[in-house]
């Protein structure tokens, strides 16, 4: 019988023995990892979908999250070396897809180039295999370099300090009083909201990999029964006869949105609590910020 077994008849017991079991399962999937990543066979990869979105997993990452802070407030300068290594993740992240944007006007262009001047109906790219798509499947296809803009630079905004934010108690407040203020948004609000997008937006992009479907209400037991059955059913449907018809990208956009926004909160949290703990000399430490477009244009007008 496990700890969650023997403890879980009441809410504290539960939690305490998910928390205690979770260095035990985070070394099992480590030293396991044909157990759920051989997804040539069918139960190894109903694991993964399983534990994907489940309490293990879920409590694996709340232990590794603790161990670090621990480690973080008796060693301020290993809490200061995850913050800057985790905000150079989100920034490199973002700047990198932000060139999204370029490509989606380039492509833009080069349809209504095609379209209007050539009266082209279709557009091939390639050199030795030619892959060829109807006008419109470029056409949708736009949405998915603006989806990868929104979800994939969210991390980067939130460090370049970019996002809209309500400043009626906020702005006013004393420094180390902003600071509990980022502290408990991380903790009680960016985290649980992550957690409630990761969970159904989990299984909302499996639904449209695999078949027999699965769910959030799906047990383990019930998992593996499906595991049988289980084959590839990858979503090709598009919205027009000829159009973009790889929407099953926008869900794996959906889990890498949520992913970035647990990384942005635990770096948003170890940030305020170092802050905090250092003083107003502290704000913005280390923060690698990008310049305005003013500030740039000067400094590239002096070289």
């Amino acid at each position: 019988m496990g700890l969650v077994d023997a403890w879980g008849s009441n809410p504290i017991g539960w939690f305490l023995a998910h928390l205690i079991e979770a260095p035990w399962n985070i070394v099992t999937a480590l030293l396991n990892p044909g157990l759920w990543l051989n997804w040539s066979d069918g139960e190894a990869l109903m694991r993964f979908v399983y534990y994907g979105a489940s309490v293990e997993l879920f409590f694996a990452f709340l232990f590794l999250v603790t161990v670090l802070t621990i480690a973080g407030l008796i060693r301020p300068g290993l809490m200061w070396a995850q913050v800057r290594g985790l905000e150079a993740f989100q920034n490199t992240t973002g700047r990198f897809f932000a060139w999204a944007g370029l490509i989606m006007v380039i492509q833009q262009i080069v349809i209504i180039f095609m379209q209007r001047v050539f009266g082209a109906s279709q557009i091939s790219l390639g050199f030795g295999k030619v892959v060829t798509f109807d006008i419109s499947w470029w056409s949708e296809e736009l949405k998915l370099y603006n989806a990868m803009i929104v979800a994939l630079c969210i991390a980067y905004t939130f460090v370049q300090g970019g996002h809209v934010r309500v400043d009626l108690f906020y702005a006013p407040a004393r420094f180390r009083t902003k600071k509990v203020i980022d502290m408990v948004g991380a903790a009680l609000f960016m985290i649980p909201s992550a957690v409630l997008i990761w969970l159904y937006g989990w299984f909302f992009l499996w639904r449209n990999l695999i078949t027999p479907t699965t769910s959030a209400s799906d047990n383990y037991e019930r998992m593996m029964a499906k595991a049988r059955a289980l084959r590839w059913n990858v979503e090709t449907i598009g919205f027009s006869p000829n159009g973009f018809n790889a929407y099953f990208l926008f869900k794996v956009l959906l889990i890498l949105f949520t992913a970035l926004i647990f990384v942005s909160a635990v770096t948003c949290l170890w940030r305020a609590i170092l802050e905090w703990r250092e003083g107003q000399a502290s704000e913005n430490k280390y923060l690698d910020r990008d310049p305005p477009a003013d500030a740039a244009a000067e400094f590239a007008a002096t070289k």
